[in-house]
């Protein structure tokens, strides 16, 4: 039979086996990674030999240098030409002023011609340009030297004209045709000709805007009807650009006339701008921005005839005007047969009118909804007279909103009966149910209806969105509660004026979300609401009462114990987290109730330890006992606190006792689990402040105890070979040990010679370094002994 031998030889046998493998390893990756080496040195390409420095390549095409340099030439000819006619203009006869500029002119406009027959087109147009510029200081110099008596601003008009028409001929003769210059630049000066005769004319704004969208609108037919790119890309931006200062123009006339026939003329500008913009937008079909300029066009016509009719209505009644040009607008758009781009752009600009029109809305809706938080600082000091009162506590009433209930609804009615896509129909309507109880809240403050009145009318709609039961669509009963819950804090903060309003509202509201709770796709929301107001309702009613604050504390405490009984009664239910929740929210309202009165305080933590302990009893929630461990310690602390008991103990032990007691549960539970998570929180808990305590102490009962206790905690560790017990008992014993022997030692070495604490110190070293071997294996041994415990 084979002969096994005992476990402790076998032991031995194997850890020396093991080392030997781990050794022979060691050798074995060593000598591989050094053929590794040996193997990519070996492998390694033979250096190339570099070539000779090969020239960089150039960082600028020939090309663009050619293009750089013809367009200097040309700018510092130019420039030399500016200067000869300003300067030395006046050293030479009229003659041979005239003789001189007219032949450089006709030169440089000759010059093209024979450059580009040459196939020098870069060239060409550089002389050009020059040529160009030759003409203008021709214009300047004629008004100098023969028609200095002109009127500057009118002259200026008719060369801006003439040199439009000569550089759109100069352009277009077949000559010069292949220059890309003269047709755009001929284009430029067309942008004056009409703006520089109003103001020479001394034109009114509305004439000077009409030569503005005169300007723009021949700019629009030369972009459409022009082929070459260079002057429909010159042609769209005048058109932008002078159009987009006479829409400007047009609109501030617009806004500030003082009548009716002021507002007509701005309006037929704006219609005018209208115009163009719809002709871009349908006669162009292949322009990028069909669809902008049709969104444009729509929003100038709302303008012209919204101007029009507020000019004739009060101040209150200006936004309903515009809003009913949209829809207007909106319904041509049903009724008539435009192209797609265009009905899409004027959807658009209707909805961006209408868009606008709800902003205008946006000041006095929030007045009526955040208004009533004023009262939180006023709390029972008066009901207000009216509902415009109740909500204007802090903010004053926006001026001119009377009419902001009209554009609710208009806007509602267009979003129920105009959207009609599948898509887009089910969130219209929800839109429009939410602009129209927006207007129900609004017209409480804005009739100014009596205080109770008001309340009424919004307890009314709580109640509607609660229990009139909407459509299957998710999205519509989440609708319906989010409004029930805003009017309802807008209720709730407007009684807040009257204690007996006060009582009133949130005991309806209390009994309005209870009731509600009972539909299953209503209580995650309905139910915390009701927790809710049921605590502000404990907190009313003992302020009410002139209960102290305290004493209130332990009436709102009923809502989170009443929170846990509904939690643990829903089960699985999808409101019970959200109960949960609201509960242990409400729950820091009477311990921040209590805070005054530290007996009192005691007592609303124990409770609440109570309710997180019960809670803690239910599956899956076990974590919350550790909640309820902390509550019950903080009783605890805060009851000692009022007896006034100074002694650390008292309050280490109420948490040691329960940290062992759990830490015995969970070592049985799961034997593997670490001493130190087990014991150590709970034994350090009373021996580190117990030690504290005991180094301050003059007394020797504290020592005495407290080393006591340590040494049991040590002996219990060591017998059990538990190392959180042996090490803290042991290094707490052998501190309070040297506490106690502290006085002893001092007088000791002070007994002494002076020589002796160092030739103690040399004896000690000389010992410890003549058996360093034997106590490094002394000490190894004992750290396996520690680790071996658990």
């Amino acid at each position: 039979m084979t002969h096994f031998p005992p476990p402790a030889e076998e032991l031995r046998l194997l850890d020396a086996e093991l080392r030997q493998l781990d050794a022979r390893r060691a050798q074995l990756l060593a000598r591989r990674a050094w053929l590794v080496f040996a193997l990519q040195r070996t492998q390694q390409p033979p250096p190339v030999a570099l070539s000779p420095a090969t020239p960089p390549a150039p960082e600028t095409a020939a090309p663009s240098v050619q293009n750089v340099l013809l367009v200097l030439g040309g700018v510092l000819l130019t420039l030399a030409a500016a200067v000869f006619t300003l300067v030395s203009w006046g050293h030479m006869g009229i003659t041979g002023r005239a003789l001189v500029l007219g032949a450089v002119t006709l030169a440089a406009l000759a010059g093209p011609v024979l450059l580009l027959k040459r196939g020098l087109r870069s060239t060409a147009e550089s002389v050009a340009g020059l040529g160009l510029a030759l003409t203008v200081l021709d214009a300047y110099a004629l008004h100098e030297a023969a028609l200095t008596g002109t009127d500057g601003t009118g002259y200026a008009a008719a060369a801006s004209a003439v040199l439009a028409v000569i550089w759109s001929a100069y352009g277009l003769l077949p000559a010069t045709a292949a220059l890309r210059l003269p047709l755009p630049s001929a284009l430029v000066a067309a942008q004056f000709p009409l703006l520089l005769w109003a103001l020479a004319a001394d034109a009114g704004p509305y004439v000077i805007t009409a030569a503005l969208l005169v300007t723009a609108g021949l700019d629009v037919v030369a972009a459409l009807r022009v082929t070459a790119g260079s002057v429909r890309i010159t042609a769209a931006v005048g058109a932008y650009g002078m159009g987009g200062w006479g829409v400007l123009a047009a609109g501030w006339l617009s806004l500030t006339a003082d009548g009716p026939g002021a507002a007509a003329r701005a309006g037929g500008l704006l219609l005018l701008a209208a115009g163009i913009a719809l002709g871009a937008a349908w006669r162009g079909p292949g322009t990028r921005h069909p669809l902008g300029l049709a969104i444009a066009s729509g929003l100038l016509t709302v303008g012209a005839f919204g101007g029009v009719a507020r000019s004739g209505l009060p101040s209150e009644w200006a936004v309903p005007a515009y809003v009913v040009c949209g829809i207007a607008l909106l319904a041509a758009v049903r009724a008539g047969r435009l192209p797609d781009a265009i009905r899409r752009g004027f959807a658009w600009a209707s909805g961006v009118v209408q868009a606008l029109a709800l902003l205008w809305t946006l000041p006095v809706v929030t007045v009526v909804l955040l208004g009533p938080a004023g009262w939180v600082g006023r709390v029972w000091s008066g009901a207000p007279s009216d509902a415009r009162t109740a909500v204007t506590v802090e903010a004053p009433w926006p001026a001119d909103s009377s009419a902001a209930p009209a554009v609710l609804v208009a806007v509602a009615a267009v979003l129920a009966l105009a959207v009609r896509t599948e898509r887009w129909r089910a969130r219209a309507r929800l839109g429009a149910l939410g602009l129209l109880w927006t207007t129900a809240l609004l017209l409480p403050a804005v009739l100014g209806i009596p205080y109770v009145a008001g309340m009424s009318v919004l307890g009314v709609m709580t109640a509607a969105a609660l229990y009139v039961r909407p459509a299957t669509v998710p999205a519509a009963r989440l609708t319906a509660l989010v409004l029930a819950l805003v009017t309802s804090v807008s209720l709730a903060l407007t009684a807040l004026a009257s204690q007996t309003a006060t009582l009133v509202v949130l005991s309806v509201l209390v009994a309005l979300f209870a009731a509600a709770s009972w539909r299953a796709s209503a209580a995650p929301v309905t139910a915390p609401a009701a927790l809710v107001y049921a605590a502000a309702l404990a907190s009313a009613t003992g302020a009410a009462a002139d209960w102290p604050p305290a004493g209130t504390a332990l009436l709102v405490l009923a809502v989170p114990a009443a929170a846990a009984l509904l939690a643990a009664r829903l089960g699985e239910h999808r409101a019970t987290v959200p109960v949960e929740i609201v509960g242990a929210a409400t729950g820091l309202l009477p311990v921040g109730l209590a805070v005054t009165d530290p007996p009192l305080l005691a007592l609303v933590l124990a409770l609440c330890g109570v309710i997180a302990a019960g809670t803690a009893l239910r599956p899956g929630r076990r974590p919350v006992g550790y909640a309820a461990t902390a509550l019950f310690v903080l009783a605890a602390w805060v009851r000692l606190a009022a007896w006034d008991v100074g002694t650390p103990e008292a309050y280490t032990l109420p948490v040691t006792v329960p940290a062992l007691l759990v830490g015995a549960l969970r070592r049985r539970r799961d034997p593997r689990a670490s001493s130190w998570t087990a014991y150590g929180p709970g034994l350090a808990a009373t021996l580190l402040p117990s030690l504290v305590a005991a180094w301050a102490d003059p007394h020797w009962t504290r020592p005495l105890l407290l080393g006591t206790a340590a040494l049991l905690v040590t002996l219990l560790g060591a017998r059990h070979h538990l190392q959180a017990p042996l090490v803290l008992g042991g290094s707490v014993l052998a501190l309070v040990t040297l506490h106690e022997l502290a006085p002893y030692v001092v007088q000791v070495t002070g007994a002494l010679p002076r020589w002796a604490p160092p030739a103690l110190a040399g004896l000690l070293l000389l010992a410890l370094g003549a058996t360093y071997e034997q106590r490094i294996r002394d000490v190894r041994r004992v750290r396996e002994v520690l680790g071996r415990m658990n």
